[in-house]
């Protein structure tokens, strides 16, 4: 009974129990006896029901410090009735909401390590091609191989300036500082456009394209979407060969529209198909230059803007994209 408050209550309890004793004593010594025993039980399950009360502060007190401390692996149910009980349930339900949290912050940092180390490595690549090319240049007095090294310098250049530019992007879109906005576009109208800046390589390529569907009408950002298509057929384009062809059909259903992107080249195995998605993953048959961002970061463009993308594929028979957006109201 070391509560100062339950000391003064408790000399109160006793005090008054004498008072009462002898006033009653005075009046009949069996009336006195009763107000003792009274009066002193009263006393004592007062006592007793307080020390329990402070008892089960206590427990709780050295709950919360364990937790503030890390400990987030402790069980503190009670299917009791009382507010004790109540607050040590909601206690629980906020350590194991914080528990979640304590997990997910973990998962972050883990994430964002191996994130930093696949960038790391992206970027190192091509300047320890650069560094070697200048290193080359400085010795190099021939004019043909000096503009050999300038070109694999500039290529390599262009290399880390769409790697930083794309990894910014996916950052922007993390944080959430990105404001999507939402407007009327007509489906024919991203595509074209989209297609345009590959029409150069497909040519070299001698890869030809088609266009089919009634169009449509999508609502979002119309730069985000269109940097979610190029990131797509960007893709197809890299693994197709010489004489390939792009296909692109527009569905239109009740409750979505939908884009179907199918190219005749490489495919994808079976293997790597459930991964294409993820950041920085290479396949089988990804190119040496790939930096594994490109279709991650249109998905999770298409997903800021209720779509969603799909992929299937045969590997040597080419991949099919799906990428439907659902009707929104603005």
């Amino acid at each position: 009974m070391n509560h100062k408050g339950t000391r003064r209550i408790a000399a109160a309890g006793m005090g008054l129990t004498v008072l009462c004793t002898i006033f009653c004593l005075l009046l009949n010594p069996v009336c006195g006896a009763a107000a003792f025993f009274l009066g002193t039980a009263v006393t004592a399950v007062y006592l007793y029901e307080t020390c329990k009360r402070y008892q089960k502060l206590q427990e709780l007190n050295t709950y919360l410090s364990l937790v503030c401390s890390g400990e987030y692996d402790l069980a503190l149910t009670d299917n009791s009735e009382g507010e004790l009980s109540i607050l040590k349930n909601n206690l629980y339900k906020v350590t194991v909401l914080l528990r979640s949290q304590n997990e997910m912050l973990k998962k972050d940092k883990t994430y964002l390590a191996d994130s930093l180390a696949d960038i790391s490595h992206q970027l190192k690549t091509p300047l320890t091609s650069m560094i070697v090319m200048t290193e080359l240049l400085e010795e190099e007095e021939d004019s043909e191989k000096r503009k050999e090294f300038l070109s694999i310098i500039d290529t390599r250049l262009s290399k880390m300036k769409w790697l930083i530019s794309n990894l910014l992007k996916i950052s922007k879109l993390d944080t959430g500082t990105v404001m999507f906005k939402k407007e009327q576009i007509p489906l024919k109208n991203i595509i074209r456009d989209c297609v345009q800046p590959f029409l150069v390589s497909m040519d070299l390529g001698n890869i030809s394209w088609g266009l089919s569907g009634e169009d449509a009408v999508i609502t979002g950002d119309r730069k985000w979407t269109e940097e979610a298509f190029s990131n797509i057929l960007k893709n197809c384009i890299e693994h197709m060969e010489q004489g390939g062809r792009l296909q692109i059909e527009i569905k239109t259903a009740s409750i979505y529209s939908s884009v179907v992107i199918r190219d005749n080249g490489s495919g994808i195995s079976q293997k790597d198909l459930p991964h294409i998605f993820e950041r920085f993953y290479h396949g089988e048959n990804a190119s040496a230059e790939s930096a594994g961002i490109g279709l991650a970061l249109a998905k999770t463009i298409l997903e800021k803007e209720h779509g969603k993308i799909s992929a299937k594929s045969r590997e040597g028979k080419g991949t099919e994209f799906e990428i439907c957006f659902y009707k929104v109201i603005i």
